[in-house]
């Protein structure tokens, strides 16, 4: 298992109703994107949240919050939740809240045609 499943259904459910969300692989796990903006993802049982950059250090103290550290140093404005802090429905919908809040500050990306990715491989020099 990459990433824990039955948090990925509920996430499923928290977005139903909401356009422009699509699930890609990345991470070794799952992420949601909002309207083409990272959002939130799974990471084998932790759930990864990105927030609004002022809201960061407060969020960090809450329990069960941890820093994003792939490499070493700490991604900033990205946090793991661990288990506990998901568990309710409320508690995850909390922390989505927070995600969601943080992409929609951002303006939509334009979705690239694929084909123009598979002419600009084609054609390099």
């Amino acid at each position: 298992m990459a990433y824990h499943e039955r948090l990925a259904e509920r996430i499923r459910g928290y977005f139903k109703r909401r356009g422009g969300v699509d699930e890609k692989r990345m991470f070794g796990g799952l992420c949601f994107m909002l309207d083409g903006h990272l959002c939130c993802g799974i990471e084998k049982d932790r759930l990864m949240v990105r927030v609004m950059p002022d809201r960061y250090d407060a969020l960090l103290k809450k329990p069960h919050a941890h820093k994003m550290d792939f490499t070493g140093k700490p991604l900033k404005s990205f946090l793991f939740i661990s288990e506990a802090g998901y568990r309710t429905v409320s508690g995850l919908a909390s922390w989505l809240d927070e995600a969601v809040e943080c992409a929609k500050s951002k303006p939509p990306k334009k979705k690239k045609a694929k084909i123009f990715k598979k002419l600009a491989k084609e054609h390099r020099c």
